[in-house]
């Protein structure tokens, strides 16, 4: 049985990541991608799923941080006999095949430790032919091999591998995992010491480019590490998450494929990377944002692969029982062919705020924002999906709406820069038009507050995103009451549900039977609109109840469950790390200049407008 989910850590290479749990297991790697089948995937069912742990034979407690500023996690183990620590990592590839290492290094006495492998390719369907080697053992099947090198001697059975061995103090024994086609003979075997210290050296070198040094500065750097890793270097994409079919409601069906790059988290990652000093990232975001849209505006999905592909047809692996029996466990995502209206004014605020802070241009830019504005203007009246990917009807979305109204703001200011005065004037009209039609047919005067969708009584978080992103001011009644309500009515054990459910626990607009936990991000936005509306006591009170919510190492998932005081979904979670970066940001005033918003913030039309 897999550990509890925020019991895991992550180690990384910036082209996939591996999930260690306490107990030093690892129950999750895709090789050679995040996207790639898992070799290990005990995470979704057991250990003959595919894992890999390393502990000691007998009682021991353990206790476990990253050293320093890095992704190298150190699990220390303490037992009768001694203490021993063992070090997981992910060398960055620098064109070498993928390589999970793992060295158990004595500290005091003696420890006897255990090893226990299961190499299972194909999400834990395939089991692998495995033979031994002078060094280690080698396990293929079809076109996939994974190599285990190691001093210690490895004894198959029950088709597992598994091995007994002592470490005393200033003693290390390494273990080098690496993956590579099998039609590849033999990987190159770099010493583990020389690739740990080179690794510290990397991370090191990373996270003293950062410009934050606020009071919140350690969880920023996690969070930055976090979200770095969930990059795939190769191309800049950055996925939601490492995961797939981690429950947001424990023994539900809400279960999705996270390992994939959504356009929707465009301008908020961009805006983390910018305000801390991550131009470079940022920069290649915006160019895999511009190369994954690229072609018929009316083609533009909600998320694309790592490398911008399309087709991410969603299946379910039947053979695996799902996490706390939380099935089913879907491999791909069927929300990438919703129509999902937001998106448009994400992808042209992203572009707006890369040039607004002087990332250099691009000259396919303004040709991309022109296309995707004129589609937007054929469409943005039609109902959709939603910001919430609902599997329900499609409907007028009020936070879609609003979305809308950035794309026609920010690309009239953009026209402004390329003395387009035509497109301009009929952009801002657009805008305009949209604007009012939100506030006659999205706000409620009965509720006291924008709702989710046009008609309807029902609260949506998102609508928090309005001050935001500029299309009222924090101050404006409306947004204070829309705040006031939501805290009262949506707040569920202090933290900010994404939106109403029934008294069975049940929401009618997504389509889905169950409940679920409260998504991070919503609590995030709520400081942030709190701190906009000059209530940063209640801000600050917040976050930092949200900042609790991390693990021993940093991390955060999708959701956090009051029911059970677990977290819950898929983890680490870019969309929880991007809005905490955020709204400490936000919290320390840094680098507000970076901070997305109205191209017109002086406009007085939008305050009395509606």
């Amino acid at each position: 049985m897999a550990s509890r989910i925020e019991d895991y850590a992550i180690v990384g290479d910036m082209q996939s990541v591996a999930l260690v749990s306490a107990d030093g297991s690892v129950d999750w790697l895709c090789l050679p991608r995040f996207d790639s089948d898992a070799c290990f995937a005990a995470l979704l069912g057991d250990e003959r799923n595919g894992s890999w742990r390393i502990a000691p034979a007998g009682r021991a407690t353990a206790t476990r941080q990253y050293a320093g500023d890095t992704l190298i996690l150190e699990t220390l183990w303490e037992t009768g006999t001694g203490a021993a620590r063992v070090i997981d990592f992910m060398p960055p590839r620098n064109g070498d095949h993928p390589s999970l290492i793992r060295i158990v290094e004595g500290v005091r006495g003696t420890v006897e430790m255990e090893a226990s492998v299961r190499v299972r390719f194909g999400y834990g369907k395939v089991l692998p032919w495995v033979y031994a080697l002078p060094r280690g053992i080698r396990a293929i099947a079809g076109p996939d091999s994974a190599w285990l090198d190691t001093p210690v001697k490895l004894n198959g059975t029950d088709f597992a591998h598994h091995a007994s061995f002592t470490v005393s103090g200033g003693q290390r024994v390494p273990f080098t995992l690496t993956y590579l086609p099998s039609h590849i003979s033999e990987p190159s075997c770099p010493d583990a010491g020389e690739t740990l210290e080179a690794t510290r050296k990397y991370w090191d070198g990373w996270v003293s480019r950062c410009t934050y040094r606020g009071k919140y500065r350690d969880t920023v750097v996690r969070s930055l590490i976090t979200l770095k890793a969930l990059t795939y270097q190769p191309t800049g994409g950055i996925v939601a998450a490492a995961t797939t079919s981690l429950p947001e409601d424990i023994g539900g069906v809400r279960n999705w494929d996270y390992r994939f790059c959504w356009l929707r988290d465009a301008t908020i990652t961009l805006e983390a990377l910018l305000r801390t000093g991550y131009t470079d990232e940022a920069a290649a975001w915006r160019h895999w944002l511009a190369r994954a849209v690229a072609g018929d505006p009316a083609d533009v999905q909600i998320m694309y692969g790592v490398a911008g592909e399309r087709r991410l047809t969603e299946w379910q692996a039947d053979w695996l029982p799902g996490y706390e029996a939380s099935a089913p466990v879907r491999i791909g995502n069927a929300a990438s062919g919703q129509f999902q209206l937001d998106v448009y004014g994400e992808v042209v605020d992203a572009l707006h705020l890369s040039a607004k802070s002087g990332l250099p241009p691009d000259r396919h830019t303004w040709a991309l924002v022109q296309r995707l504005l004129e589609f937007v203007e054929r469409h943005w009246d039609d109902p959709d999906e939603g910001l919430w990917e609902v599997r329900g009807p499609r409907r007028h979305f009020v936070h879609s709406k609003v979305m809308a109204w950035v794309a026609f703001d920010r690309g009239a200011d953009m026209a402004d820069a390329m003395n387009d005065a035509k497109r301009a004037s009929r952009w801002r009209e657009i805008r305009d038009r949209v604007h009012a039609q939100v506030c006659e047919q999205g706000y409620s005067a009965e509720r006291g507050a924008f709702v989710q969708y046009y008609g309807a009584t029902e609260l949506d978080a998102a609508v928090l995103l309005i001050p935001e992103v500029g299309f009222l001011p924090p101050e404006d009644p409306r947004v204070v009451s829309t705040v006031d309500v939501l805290r009262r009515e949506l707040v569920s054990d202090g933290f900010l549900r994404r939106y109403e459910v029934d008294a069975g626990g049940t929401s009618a607009v997504d389509g889905l039977p169950g409940s679920e936990g409260a998504f991070l991000a919503c609590s995030f936005w709520l400081a942030n609109a709190l701190d906009f509306s000059g209530r940063r006591p209640d801000a600050v009170a917040i976050f930092e109840r949200l900042l609790g919510l991390c693990n021993d190492v940093g991390l955060l998932s999708e959701e956090y469950d009051p029911r059970y005081g677990r977290l819950v979904g898929n983890m680490p979670q870019a969309f929880s790390h991007v809005p905490l970066i955020q709204a400490a940001l936000n919290l320390s005033d840094h680098a507000g200049e970076h901070r997305r918003g109205s191209a017109d913030l002086g406009d007085e039309r939008r305050i009395v407008s509606g």
